[in-house]
């Protein structure tokens, strides 16, 4: 796989906040690089403004943490020249440097933080509710709207300014391989099958999957399923839905029957990414499935004839109502403020300014549009072809649902993924499906 890593580390994300950098100490702290000095040089502290130095532990490891944080640092001596940060480079430990703080009474004044810091936290009383802060800075009205979830914790409040939007799975395809063999980009089911009867016919894979790892196959049967039921297998793994409902039951049914009719690669459920990619890349498969981060391999492999379709549904005026509702996800986290701070509200303020700024850096100058905040700024780096398009479907997103690996029941989750490996098979049968997640559901309670 090309490399899941690179997402695990971006996620809950994504998404996002695996802890990522080194344990060393820079020799100069963030306010000293050169972006920052120079903004120092420009905007001078105002006279009645008391000189304050907060601590913040952050992401700081190459150039796609390096240069949004150094950019929102000199932007927040533009707007609060009196502020100093003093920069601890986050640890790759997964958060464990930050428990010890935490264990020791020295956390940071500000931090980065995933759900699992937050959930930690929340029960030794260590991180701020920051509800108030959202409100009175504006930053809730500056969210993107189907980027919600990753502001607001189940328990219905905010304990970080999250930076990161939505991470969401594709399905790609060869725009060359459907024009030159006259076959319809698929909008429904029937179309689907057409397709890959077609493709099979011509000896061309209709669909590459890298099977052998289990979350692909859960983010096609998710996409199948958000045709009808958005909350996709996000409500069967909060027990809201159960795997033989309509929409659940019939999504599995379609995989069956398009795998039976050579939907995938032989063997699909041996193949890596890396031999399922190059069936994609090098023009052997019509369409391939992963997440938004393939983009790049997939422009730098077939240029202008990569592209996503939106998914097929029952019919047209399904296809067209779910064009807005995405598999994949991502979670809350982002900049966290200590609830031992001195001065808390200042605190959240520059923790809201750096993940404002942090997330536009993002956006206008390192070509990635998945952000958690609305971005008003023109973009210095163009999107490739595909990232302009995610970047205008974002803010249409109406409802996303989870990658396997954000699942909160861990026994619920092995079971969902053993089944939908299954289906990639063509030897397993809904009722079979069905059985085995109601069976799954009940002992994972």
């Amino acid at each position: 796989m090309k490399k899941m890593a690179v997402t695990l580390v971006s996620l809950l994300t994504a998404t996002t906040l695996a802890a990522c950098g080194s344990t060393s100490t820079p020799k100069e702290t963030s306010s000293a690089t050169p972006a920052a000095t120079a903004a120092a040089t420009a905007a001078p502290a105002k006279a009645d403004a008391k000189p304050v130095k907060l601590r913040i532990y952050a992401q700081y490891a190459d150039e796609d943490t390096k240069t949004p944080y150094d950019y929102a640092v000199a932007e927040l001596k533009k707007e609060m020249p009196n502020v100093e940060l003093e920069l601890d480079i986050q640890a790759q430990d997964d958060g464990q440097k930050l428990k010890t703080y935490a264990a020791t009474g020295n956390l940071p004044d500000i931090f980065q933080a995933g759900l699992d810091i937050i959930d930690t936290f929340k029960k030794s009383n260590n991180i701020l509710v920051l509800d108030d802060y959202v409100t009175k800075f504006g930053f809730k009205d500056k969210m993107q709207p189907s980027a919600m979830n990753t502001l607001v914790t189940d328990d219905g409040h905010t304990y970080a300014f999250p930076y990161a939007g939505n991470e969401v799975a594709l399905l790609y395809y060869n725009k060359d391989l459907f024009q030159q063999n006259g076959v319809k980009v698929p909008t429904t089911y029937d179309e689907m099958m057409t397709a890959v009867k077609a493709f099979n016919a011509k000896g061309i894979t209709p669909l590459s999957i890298f099977a052998k790892e289990k979350w692909p196959c859960v983010a096609l049967y998710d996409m199948f399923v958000t045709r009808a039921e958005p909350g996709g297998i996000n409500k069967l793994d909060k027990g809201t839905a159960k795997a033989g409902d309509p929409a659940y039951k019939t999504a599995a049914d379609n995989i069956i029957q398009l795998v039976k009719a050579g939907m995938l690669p032989k063997g699909a459920t041996n193949l890596n990414y890396d031999q399922a990619a190059a069936l994609y890349h090098e023009g052997k498969a019509a369409m391939f499935i992963n997440g938004q981060w393939e983009i790049e391999a997939a422009t730098a492999a077939l240029g202008d004839k990569a592209g996503y379709m939106y998914l097929p549904a029952a019919d047209a005026a399904a296809y067209e109502k779910g064009k807005t509702a995405f598999s994949g996800s991502g979670g809350p986290g982002g900049y966290a403020v200590s609830a031992n701070t001195k001065d808390k509200e200042l605190a959240a303020k520059v923790a809201s300014f750096i993940s404002l700024k942090y997330a536009e850096y993002k956006y206008t100058n390192r070509s990635n549009p998945i952000v958690a905040t609305k971005v008003d700024k023109p973009i210095v780096k163009q999107f490739p072809p595909m990232m302009d398009q995610l970047s205008k479907d974002i803010p249409k997103i109406t409802s996303t649902t989870a990658f396997s690996w954000g699942l909160s029941n861990p026994k619920f989750k092995a079971a969902l993924e053993d089944a939908i490996q299954n289906l990639m098979t063509g030897n397993y049968t809904s009722d079979q499906f069905v059985k085995d997640l109601d069976k799954a559901a009940v002992t994972a309670k």
